[in-house]
């Protein structure tokens, strides 16, 4: 652990995106301590008012902070993320783990499934998962999670395979270990690398995802903040008032840009072939 941490603080890049989403994450964790103003609290006196001292972003077309609904807005990409990411992760886990060390019948079953998954663009089927469940915030992560699903399985599977064929793991098969147990002692622990820095990368995804699904309304619902909503929102207005859809877009560039920068320096410290 300590030669890893030693590692990613001399990579600056890494180190930046692992900062940006520290701070984030805290962000979000204290949105109610850091927001100025209610996220959904309406100053009719100050519709449309570009950024100055008392509205940092301005505010909307409803008299709404801007910089408000962007502080809770990352609270919740932060929540939609992680466990979107969370329920495609243990799903990919568990069906790259069966599939790569079982083979045969099995592997071949789950593999045409992920494929079936892979043939729709992420957006689409996203869409018609949300389509199909109903347009709120848990459907709209199990729906992120679903369109992830056969990334964390290829991933988990081509490692599994990889590990599966070395010598130790034979010798296990020989004398009798049971698979349950070569796979929780011998295979997990090895293919922790590349699934951690597929969880990183994913969760900049996870966050993109979300923020398209609610610029066409079927993600996070108003009055609550979201950055896809607030930009879909700003459409009309942002001729005259730009800064209601530039502070929305930064945000998400941003968060996305600090994960993708924080996923390449893992890749680079957990992969050995990278070194």
């Amino acid at each position: 652990m300590k030669e890893f941490a030693s590692q990613l603080v001399k990579d600056k890049v890494g180190l930046i995106g692992a900062i940006g989403i520290l701070l984030i994450v805290i962000v979000s964790l204290f949105a109610s301590v850091i927001a100025p103003f209610s996220p959904e609290k309406m100053y009719t006196d100050a519709i449309l008012q570009s950024p100055n001292a008392t509205y940092f972003f301005g505010t909307d077309e409803f008299g709404r902070d801007i910089f408000s609904r962007i502080i809770y807005g990352a609270q919740v990409s932060v929540k939609v993320s992680v466990i979107a990411v969370g329920i495609g992760a243990t799903l990919g886990l568990i069906f790259g783990l069966i599939s790569g060390y079982f083979q045969g019948k099995v592997d071949s079953i789950i593999m045409r499934v992920m494929d079936v998954l892979f043939a729709f663009p992420d957006i689409l089927l996203a869409l018609a998962i949300v389509a199909v469940l109903g347009a709120n915030i848990t459907n709209t992560m199990i729906a992120i999670g679903i369109v992830f699903t056969p990334v964390f399985t290829r991933t988990v599977r081509a490692a599994t395979i990889s590990i599966k064929e070395n010598e130790y793991i034979q010798s296990a098969v020989a004398i009798g270990v049971r698979p349950f147990q070569i796979i929780i002692r011998h295979v997990l622990p090895n293919i922790i690398a590349p699934f951690i820095v597929q969880v990183t990368l994913a969760l900049s995804g996870a966050i993109l995802t979300e923020a398209a699904l609610s610029f066409l309304g079927l993600g996070v619902q108003p009055p609550n903040p979201s950055w896809g909503s607030m930009l879909n929102e700003s459409r009309t207005y942002m001729e005259f008032a730009p800064w209601t859809i530039i502070f929305p877009a930064a945000a998400i560039v941003m968060t996305i840009f600090c994960f993708n920068l924080l996923g390449d320096s893992l890749r680079d410290i957990l992969d050995p072939k990278m070194k």
